[in-house]
């Protein structure tokens, strides 16, 4: 019997040192967020920093730090898990990156968008695989297969469209800002899509039937999740203008649009669907309908909540990573063959500037055959700055590598090793090499941005910290509908599909979608109604 409590007694007392060094680790990390968010804004007008390549230096420093400390045993405060990235700290990064998405700016080059997001991604993916496929067969990496060469390609055609937007400017350049927002997004979409594709088949026998099935799946997962995200957005608008929450508390709207939001996510994941293209198309929607349906407090509110529940989760992201490029548990397994992971690192960025090349270039050209007006072409400038913004590779690339390379966080083969530290290795370098070096190459290939004229004016009242995107006033850029000539000749339609798409989508959309999902214009004027009385009604 005493023997029996004493060992009950030694296993509370470790689950309480347990406890505490989880503890210590959580005030650690928190107290590292803080640091970075005060350095980040010290740096904030250095020609060369960011906040993404800030993070990640602060993660480095702390890695040698606590490697030190440890005698050699750690590196990092926290196990790195694919859960927490893709349910709890991807989520508000996508979602506010739809809410606040300047919608014209991004439907009117939507052919584009998804020219460069969709199939540059697998353009991308196909090169790399190819690539790999070739070299790593000749290199003693280890035991690797087809569904492994595949993997590859899709984990490092996924660039980084956190760290690239942190990079340009919206108002200085509203196309470029717009096509590499655009494309990150349905990137990371795609390339998720299509890692869990090939994840779910069996690629040893490759026939015909499977290519067409697989294809068939891919299109199914990215049409499914964005009418997923499209419905949940118009549910939280109908609930919300329907009930109208607001004038019994503010709080409730706020929390049924968050609540809202995150459920669109993780219906997508119980649906075995894209939760980034849905919970993407769900902030779009939210803002288009469900924003104007609450109180302006409720508005101001969700703004501000959305972009900083986002802006600490890609801080949290960076961080963690440039901690993790430490970890000994890695390493240990490449110490002996140095060279070999240094020659697979360099291969994977030769071909992920190769891979890149391959879509943007070729794309861009025809992407111009479309535009009529010349302020619509990507120049030759424009179209390399682009291939240089999307060259950045960061938490999705390491999460999906986590995912296909290690059991539980851990690595337990040599070749999985080698991939999880050289995919650290490339998005550590492209971070901070391509990161660093593109705000100087867009000032010395486009010195004077063209378009900035043409970029629509936020609501005054908005704070600067959330105007980047667009929300207020002119969110939805309203033009007047007669000023739009409708097209006499099929010709005409289509030398102006931009223009008559919009119209039709318009006179739709005012007909029939906002009397009965809200949105500015149509909300009932009522006393502490979500419509502003100055001026909210459409003109």
């Amino acid at each position: 019997m005493a023997f029996i409590l004493s060992d009950v007694v030694s296993k509370l007392q470790m689950l309480g040192t347990s406890d505490h060094a989880s503890v210590v680790s959580m005030n650690l990390f928190v107290a590292l967020l803080c640091a970075c968010i005060v350095i980040g804004h010290l740096l904030e007008e250095n020609r060369w920093m960011n906040e993404s390549t800030t993070a990640l230096l602060i993660g480095l420093c702390t890695g040698v730090v606590i490697l030190l400390v440890s005698g050699g045993k750690s590196s990092h405060l926290l196990v790195f898990s694919e859960d927490l990235f893709f349910i709890y700290l991807l989520p508000p990064i996508i979602f506010n990156a739809g809410f606040q998405v300047k919608k014209k700016q991004f439907f009117v080059n939507f052919i584009t968008i998804m020219l460069f997001g969709a199939v540059g991604t697998l353009i991308s993916c196909g090169i790399i695989t190819l690539g790999v496929t070739q070299a790593f067969k000749r290199m003693d990496i280890g035991p690797l297969d087809i569904g492994d060469f595949l993997a590859i390609g899709a984990i490092f055609a996924a660039t980084d469209s956190v760290c690239t937007l942190q990079v340009l400017n919206q108002d200085e350049t509203p196309l470029l800002y717009s096509l590499v927002f655009g494309e990150g997004v349905v990137n990371d979409a795609t390339s998720v899509v299509l890692f869990n594709a090939i994840k779910s088949f069996d690629l040893n026998q490759v026939d015909h039937r499977i290519a067409l099935h697989f294809l068939g799946n891919f299109l199914y997962l990215f049409i499914s999740s964005t009418l997923l995200g499209v419905l949940t957005g118009l549910l939280s608008a109908y609930i919300i203008k329907k009930l109208y929450i607001g004038r019994h508390s503010t709080d409730r709207e706020v929390a049924l649009m968050m609540l809202m939001a995150y459920l669109s996510y993780m219906l997508a994941e119980l649906c075995y669907l894209s939760g980034i293209l849905t919970v993407f198309f769900c902030g779009i929607v939210m803002s288009h309908y469900t924003w104007h349906n609450v109180t302006e407090s409720s508005r101001i509110t969700t703004k501000h909540a959305f972009a900083t529940l986002s802006s600490i989760a890609e801080t949290f992201i960076f961080l963690y990573v440039g901690m993790d490029a430490l970890d000994i548990e890695k390493w240990r397994f490449v110490s002996d063959s140095p060279g070999t992971s240094v020659a697979v690192s360099s291969i994977l960025l030769g071909l992920v500037l190769a891979g890149r090349a391959a879509f943007v270039f070729p794309l861009s050209f025809l992407s111009n055959l479309t535009k009529k007006s010349p302020q619509q072409k990507l120049s030759i400038r424009e179209q390399v700055t682009i291939w240089w913004a999307g060259l950045m590779r960061g938490a999705v690339s390491m999460a999906l590598a986590y995912n296909k390379f290690t059991m539980s966080g851990y690595t337990q083969l040599r070749s999985n090793s080698i991939m999880i530290t050289s995919t650290i290795t490339v998005v550590l370098f492209s971070t901070m090499v391509f990161g660093l070096m593109t705000k100087p190459l867009i000032k010395l290939l486009l010195p004077h941005s063209k378009g900035t004229s043409s970029t629509v004016s936020t609501d005054p009242s908005t704070p600067k910290s959330v105007t980047v995107p667009l929300l207020g006033a002119s969110q939805d850029s309203e033009v007047d509908l007669n000023d739009i000539a409708r097209p006499s000749s099929i010709r005409a339609l289509l030398t102006t599909p931009t223009h008559t798409v919009h119209r039709y989508w318009r006179e739709f959309d005012d007909a029939i979608m906002r009397p009965v999902f809200g949105g500015r214009g149509f909300v009932p004027v009522v006393p502490a109604s979500p419509t502003d009385r100055n001026g909210h009604q459409r003109q």
